[in-house]
């Protein structure tokens, strides 16, 4: 009866169907889950396409974005009069410009195209800098708890106190003003060079960098604390692994997936906040292009030429909308709970 039981086991394995079927892993699961989201997918397009046109801006622009023709200001393309009638009197027609001109003759196209270039530096620079300064603080508070997680959340508790829109204008005032001009030689004269070739970027970073943490330093803290009390953790600190191997072998590869969703969702912010920035004259330098320092140039004649505002407005509108909608769909694609659902 035994000697039965296993050939007929041995031809059952021999027969096609194994016994035992071997699973995908996480990542590839998770991404098999993504693609199956409809939003997600549109996204990702969006913004693999964003950022096809802000590096390829130089071929693909008509123009130089700082090119001004005077006498070209406030044209209009031909088809813009059938979508907006009321223009058709007073303004002057050159197809030469496909949204348009600005005030001074500037492309607005041009202007649009490169002004992704911003917005996108913006959105994987701020998280990059939120994920380093918060996750490590975060990470040092969660695994060594006790009084150090007290006076390090404690804090951080104190940063929350202050709107952080209302800080990061306090910081973009300061750092105009200190630097505006300095002496030459000298450390902030050297800042100031750097801010310029940036074209006004780096104050942005730096100011977003300092406002951006506080939650993601939350969020590492409470997964550390989950994580860090988990059997295997507690089988590498028998083996006597020590902490260093602990924390970057075993608990931040755990912990990585939802902060990377957070961050993910959180890039929206961050666009929207440098697009405030610029809109307030706190952002960019002129004359580099920025959608929200474009919105506000254009809406001071929002009612005579409505496509100076629109047209960036749409840009910063989709590209916020595609951000979140792959925020969304990795959410729920490296969600646990879903794992082998189709």
């Amino acid at each position: 009866m035994t000697a039965q039981l296993k050939v007929e086991s041995q031809d059952h394995s021999r027969g096609g169907q194994p016994l035992t079927q071997k699973r995908e892993s996480l990542f590839a699961d998770a991404f098999r889950r993504l693609l199956r989201n409809r939003a997600a997918v549109i996204g990702g397009s969006i913004i693999i396409i964003l950022i096809a046109l802000a590096v390829l801006a130089p071929y693909i622009a008509p123009a130089p974005f700082d090119k001004q023709v005077l006498e070209d200001q406030n044209t209009i393309p031909q088809w813009l009069t059938s979508v907006f009638p009321t223009m058709a009197p007073y303004a002057r027609i050159s197809n030469n410009y496909p949204l348009g001109a600005d005030y001074v003759g500037r492309d607005l196209l041009s202007r649009i195209i490169y002004g992704a270039r911003i917005s996108l530096t913006v959105a994987f620079i701020g998280p990059i800098i939120s994920l380093i300064i918060g996750v490590t603080y975060g990470s040092i508070a969660g695994f060594f708890g006790g009084r150090v997680d007290n006076i390090m959340m404690r804090f951080v508790d104190v940063l929350y106190a202050f709107p952080s829109l209302l800080f990061i204008i306090l910081l973009m005032a300061f750092f105009r003003s200190t630097f505006s001009k300095p002496d030459p030689g000298s450390i902030t004269y050297a800042i100031s060079q750097l801010d310029a070739k940036m074209g006004g970027m780096l104050f942005i970073f730096i100011g977003i960098g300092l406002t951006a943490w506080e939650t993601m330093a939350r969020l590492t803290r409470g997964q550390v604390l989950s994580v860090r009390e988990k059997e295997y953790v507690e089988a590498a600190r028998t083996i006597g692994a020590t902490n260093g191997r602990i924390m970057f072998n075993h608990i931040l590869p755990n912990i990585v997936g939802p902060l990377v969703v957070a961050e993910t969702l959180a890039i929206p912010s961050y666009i929207s906040t440098e697009a405030f920035l610029s809109f307030i004259g706190l952002g960019v330098n002129p004359p580099t292009p920025s959608w929200g320092a474009m919105i506000s140039d254009g809406a001071q004649m929002v009612r005579t030429y409505p496509n100076q505002t629109i047209f960036p407005a749409l840009g910063l509108a989709i590209t916020m909308f595609a951000f979140n909608f792959l925020g969304d769909g990795l959410r729920d694609a490296l969600d646990p709970r879903l794992r082998g659902t189709q």
